[in-house]
């Protein structure tokens, strides 16, 4: 069954771990998911995840609140992460998810809160190459 700190070490801190390998042990492959106000397809999540990939030095997740009811889940975690060009970016990420019957996301709605960071960086969650 996955979570937030399990999914996001494998997609940003895991370099080793194949973009595609980390998207299947943790996203069903209807997987849809709203940051912001803007939605993506699995095709698409997998497009930011790999830009950000390329961005990313190091970090760690600070999960705050963690909630699962069935197939529901909800979470309030903060992404810290330190990018190739040594700035530091923190952002504080609010999630409400479904879960497929495997234990994967199939729907996440998220909204962020940019704790630290530059401008450049304010729409570090849903950015694509």
């Amino acid at each position: 069954m996955s979570d937030i700190r399990a999914a996001l070490t494998d997609l940003l801190l895991t370099p080793g771990l194949p973009l595609a390998e980390a998207v299947d042990r943790h996203f069903a492959p209807d997987y849809r998911q709203r940051t912001d106000g803007e939605w993506a397809d699995r095709a698409a999540f997998t497009e930011h995840i790999a830009h950000v990939r390329g961005l990313v030095a190091s970090g760690r997740i600070e999960v705050h609140e963690e909630l699962r009811d069935g197939s529901r889940y909800a979470d309030r975690h903060t992404v810290h992460l330190v990018k190739r060009d040594g700035a530091e970016v923190s952002v504080e990420v609010y999630v409400f998810a479904d879960l497929a019957e495997d234990g994967r996301f199939r729907r996440i709605e998220e909204t962020t809160l940019m704790l630290a960071g530059g401008e450049a960086d304010r729409n570090i969650g849903s950015a694509r190459s």
